[in-house]
């Protein structure tokens, strides 16, 4: 069980990363051109905490399937907090990523209760870029290319 839900979260993420930038860019590239909302960008937006969701859950699993309990739990979270590598798949890209959601889902809630369509842009732009700062900055790139 655990290499399937490693081998789904890591190529989930895949479609994360693309459909987040898909969303922002969509969204930038509106608001700059004062573009009208349209369902399409609904399912845009929609879509992104969808698969973003979908990430965290098999996240979460990875996270209680894997070792990393154990390390803490026999090593002590100093030690973990001592190893770069350990303290970042335990600790920090854990964070971030959950961070990173929560972003999308505050952005995806506010832009529904915009009146105009450049206020749900913006909404959309601003959270859903933050986002994906933080995803781009805690993908574990040595392992993921």
């Amino acid at each position: 069980m655990y290499d399937t839900i490693k081998i789904l979260h890591s190529y989930w993420a895949y479609l994360v990363l693309l459909i987040l930038v898909l969303a922002t860019l969509n969204a930038l590239i509106k608001l700059f051109g004062n573009k009208e909302f349209h369902a399409k960008d609904f399912r845009i937006s929609l879509f992104t905490l969808i698969v973003s969701h979908i990430q965290l859950v098999l996240g979460i699993v990875f996270f209680f399937a894997s070792e990393y309990l154990t390390i803490i739990k026999e090593t002590g979270m100093g030690t973990v907090m001592k190893n770069p590598d350990l303290r970042n798949k335990i600790i920090e890209h854990p964070i971030t990523m959950l961070l990173a959601i929560i972003l999308i889902t505050i952005g995806y809630s506010k832009h529904k209760k915009k009146e105009t369509s450049k206020s749900k842009f913006k909404t959309i732009v601003i959270f859903y870029t933050i986002a994906l700062v933080l995803v781009l900055a805690k993908i574990p790139w040595n392992t993921w290319l």
